[in-house]
């Protein structure tokens, strides 16, 4: 019994040499994506308000009235909680903007919460800045709201939104889109149905 007790010890001193690396090797960038571990999702928009999924796009930007909300305590329990990141829904599939869109009336512009002057991811950026959290977006390509959605003209609009949010509230570490499109919707009153191919419509 003692030899191969000796022989178990002496091999647990021994250094074993890594294994070379086998198959695909994860970049630098995404094993950092993995070390960040917990990211979170914020969702507050017209659905908050109307305890529906997804939005028609006929809600008006009234129905916005947040009477407390308060981003900069949203993100410090998110850090306090050990997240690294906050992705924040800035549009859902009902195509209303969380921030005053240069590119649509269809935004917080137009809502009672701060007499239209505020500005939802403003807030949740410098939030993110303060308490040392990376900043994320979601942008719903579908949008149900816009009138020309399924055309070419709506691909220009959401490109045009896409530039708005990257060059205005960075930076930004994530961007999510989704497969969710077409449906009956209301897009802009015509509430018909209209589909798109996701493999081919936003090149």
């Amino acid at each position: 019994m003692l030899p191969l007790l000796f022989l178990f010890l002496s091999c647990g001193n021994e250094k074993v040499k890594a294994p070379a690396p086998f198959g695909p090797v994860p970049s630098q960038s995404q094993l950092a994506w993995h070390e960040m571990e917990m990211n979170a999702f914020i969702h507050f928009t017209t659905n908050t308000f109307t305890g529906l999924e997804w939005g028609t796009g006929a809600e008006p930007p009234s129905i916005f009235s947040p009477s407390a909300l308060d981003a900069d305590q949203w993100i410090r329990v998110l850090k306090e909680a050990g997240f690294k990141g906050a992705i924040l829904t800035c549009k859902h599939h009902d195509g209303f903007c969380l921030w005053p869109s240069r590119f649509t009336e269809h935004s917080v512009k137009h809502a009672p919460y701060k007499n239209g002057e505020g500005d939802v991811v403003r807030e949740v950026s410098d939030a993110c800045k303060k308490h040392g959290l990376k900043f994320g977006v979601y942008l719903s390509p579908w949008d149900r709201h816009h009138a020309a959605y399924g055309t070419p003209a709506y691909v220009q609009y959401y490109r045009d939104q896409l530039r708005e949010i990257f060059s205005s509230y960075g930076p930004v570490f994530e961007m999510w889109f989704d497969g969710a499109n077409g449906g009956t919707g209301y897009y802009g009153g015509a509430n018909e149905k209209r589909t798109i191919r996701g493999s081919t419509y936003y090149e």
